[in-house]
């Protein structure tokens, strides 16, 4: 059998080879995407999936917040509205602070994350253990992302000033493992949240009959999905990772 007319130094087997390898780059790209943004995608599509309006429900997000407060004897804790997807809680100003569609509406969400945050006033009431992961950990998680992303950016500037290749790579290496430490920082003030949720607030709105049986379900996913927000974050933090090194690699 004859073989068709290839360029020299081509064969067959090489031409194929090259055809999967574009292919195997979009995957990787495909996978990293999911990795980093699925978390976030899942989390707000829980939150938008039971954010629908429920006339049954007496009492809007922020209104339950209050009552919760006042019902558990948080002396000295308030609720405000804040930015939309700002929902936390401010150990320092003692606030929960709920996003308009929490804190105006009538949702499940709105019931869910209300419930989820005065679950973190109450740890920080009480002195709780865990409360102590996110006010030891999340501000250097937080200073330590910024720093790394600013020496990560700072690198080329230095490059030209000093035109010193190991010192732009000390610098990038110093900023990939700021930056790696900051999510790995994240990751520890997990069992904070998911005490907020289940151990905290699924109990309150459940045998306080604040929820109807039925609404038990979403409820817990709403929970699930609010405790998940930092590794949502978190992955988001580790694609940005991949990016500077892939720069890192190509330079």
């Amino acid at each position: 059998m004859r073989l068709p007319n290839l360029p020299d130094g081509q064969t067959p087997g090489r031409r194929s080879t090259d055809r999967r390898l574009p292919m195997l780059w979009i995957l990787l790209l495909a996978v990293l995407l999911l990795l980093a943004f699925g978390p976030q995608w899942w989390v707000r599509h829980v939150m938008r999936r039971h954010g629908r309006e429920r006339p049954e429900i007496p009492g809007t997000g922020g209104q339950l917040a209050e009552h919760l407060v006042r019902e558990l004897g948080l002396k000295g804790v308030k609720v405000e509205q804040t930015t939309p997807f700002g929902d936390h809680y401010d150990p320092n100003a003692r606030a929960v602070r709920l996003s308009p569609d929490n804190f105006n509406g009538r949702s499940l969400t709105a019931v869910a994350v209300a419930a989820h945050e005065v679950g973190h006033a109450m740890q920080f009431y009480h002195q709780e253990p865990v409360s102590r992961l996110r006010k030891r950990y999340l501000p250097a998680a937080q200073t330590l992302k910024r720093l790394g992303v600013g020496l990560l950016m700072a690198m080329p500037f230095v490059l030209l000033l000093v035109r010193v290749p190991q010192a732009a790579l000390v610098m990038v290496l110093l900023g990939v493992l700021v930056q790696l430490v900051s999510v790995l920082m994240y990751v520890v003030v997990l069992p904070e949240e998911f005490d907020a949720s289940f151990n905290k607030a699924l109990p309150i709105l459940v045998e306080g009959d604040y929820i109807e049986p039925d609404q038990v379900q979403p409820v817990r996913q709403v929970l699930r999905a609010a405790a998940m927000t930092y590794v949502a974050g978190a992955m988001a933090d580790i694609l940005n990772l991949g990016r500077w090194l892939a720069i890192l690699l190509r330079r």
